[in-house]
């Protein structure tokens, strides 16, 4: 169920930024009194479609991208028929080479204005609600594995990070500090102050999706939360809202103290001593055969939430629209740096799993808003087959007054297409590589 999940919402999440994109380019070939052939989303086979009007509208079976056919235009298609002769009015190639500039960046425009407009709309609806930083130093950090790799330690207190304050536990993990290069966080430990630098492919570690490597967490004060039914823990007694105290006499006050000594006393019964109601209760458990107890863990850290404006909400998704573009070109930066593998990028397998297999909307339209930027950041690459392709030979022809010949614009089509095609073999098989193989 979780993988039918999963790729739900790729299809979902492509189809509404496909769609919207070649919707931009339709809307503003009809405004011209360009003939609109074909609107797809998705690409052949096709699925199904229907024709209204001079146009047909139809979904096809490969939910990685779209098109819309226009007459009278050099495209993908590599109908040249209408090359032989003479551009009929209705034509995208009869046109004015301004009315088609404005078409072909119909669709970077549409993307980039739904993209700030869902920004906008997460914050406004959303708000923000996060840990704030004097929670994070009041206890110190829980370092994993990948934390003690990089010089960190249980019990350290974070300072800053990069030589600024920080308000939020967020902004230690920010695309900012795992982006960037030479980054560091300025710890307290023991009472003394030390630096802490961070590899500078930190980024790729985190996010590997076959083997992510667990970095840092807040050092928690808990309690606990739900009860599962017939459990070790519901056998014992234990109920929700129960503070335990004392593990096999070891007195405790962190969630990650319970976790250490839980897996070192797999397999055996142990006793807890717990607080209810102001009392103090010892209880007996056997746990499963995992060693776990069998309750959810409700953590007492002080969250802070805020709610913006309808004004806030449209500076600051502005601001996230565009900063989601800066830290795509930022990563990519890293990848030819050679800061980071080939394992960083993500194809559509890739890309499924960052939707995740449970459907949580913050995060679906949170991802959507993001790829939506993207995809209108990719397309205005000037690289032929490529909206930005068609806008760079389209400015050529407005500033010197003299349009590229037929022959050299399908030349560039097919090497284009050829250069995207060998893109996206390679995206996917990589996803499949960092998958099943690496």
């Amino acid at each position: 169920m979780g993988t039918v999940i999963m790729v739900g919402q790729l299809i979902l999440g492509l189809s509404i930024i496909v769609g919207l994109h070649e919707l931009g380019h339709l809307l503003t070939a009809k405004l011209f009194g360009m003939r609109v052939e074909r609107f797809s989303i998705g690409f052949p086979p096709r699925i199904f479609g229907v024709k209204w009007g001079e146009t047909t509208y139809e979904v096809g079976a490969l939910p990685l991208g779209g098109f819309v056919k226009i007459s009278g235009m050099i495209d993908e298609s590599f109908d040249t028929e209408h090359l032989k002769e003479a551009p009929k009015d209705y034509e995208f190639r009869s046109k004015p080479a301004w009315q088609r500039l404005i078409v072909m960046m119909g669709g970077i425009v549409i993307n980039v204005v739904t993209g700030i407009l869902m920004f906008i709309g997460i914050v406004y609806y959303w708000g923000d609600s996060y840990i704030p930083a004097d929670e994070v130093k009041k206890h110190g950090i829980v370092a994993y594995e990948l934390g003690e790799q990089v010089g960190l330690k249980t019990g350290d207190k974070i300072i800053n990070v990069n030589g600024e304050p920080y308000e939020k536990f967020f902004d230690l993990l920010s695309p900012e500090v795992l982006l960037g290069s030479d980054a560091y966080y300025t710890i307290e430990r023991e009472g003394e102050r030390k630096k802490v630098m961070l590899p500078n492919d930190l980024v790729e570690k985190i996010s590997d999706r076959k083997n992510p490597q667990r970095f840092f967490w807040i050092v928690q004060p808990f309690s606990v939360g739900e009860v599962v039914p017939d459990s070790p823990a519901a056998k014992a007694g234990l109920k929700a809202g129960d503070v335990i105290v004392r593990f096999d006499g070891k007195d405790i006050a962190f969630f990650h103290e319970f976790q250490a000594l839980q897996e070192k006393n797999k397999d055996k019964p142990v006793s807890i001593e717990i607080k209810r109601d102001g009392k103090i209760q010892r209880l007996n458990v056997r746990p499963d055969e995992e060693g776990k107890f069998g309750f959810q863990a409700k953590d007492n850290l002080e969250m802070k939430n805020t709610e913006y404006s309808i004004a806030e909400a449209a500076s600051l998704g502005t601001s996230r629209a565009v900063m989601s573009v800066v830290y795509n070109i930022q990563g990519i930066g890293k990848l030819f740096r050679q800061e980071v593998s080939t394992k960083a990028l993500s194809g559509p397998i890739g890309i499924a799993q960052i939707f995740g297999t449970t459907w949580v909307w913050f995060d679906f339209w949170r991802i959507v808003a993001i790829l939506s930027m993207w995809l209108a950041f990719l397309n205005f690459l000037p690289i032929p087959a490529l909206d930005g392709g068609h806008v760079v030979f389209i400015t050529y022809e407005i500033i010197s007054g003299r349009k590229p010949s037929d022959r050299f614009l399908q030349n560039a089509q097919a090497a284009g297409v050829i250069i995207l095609l060998a893109l996206m073999v390679f995206v996917i098989f990589n996803d499949i590589f960092n998958i099943f193989i690496r």
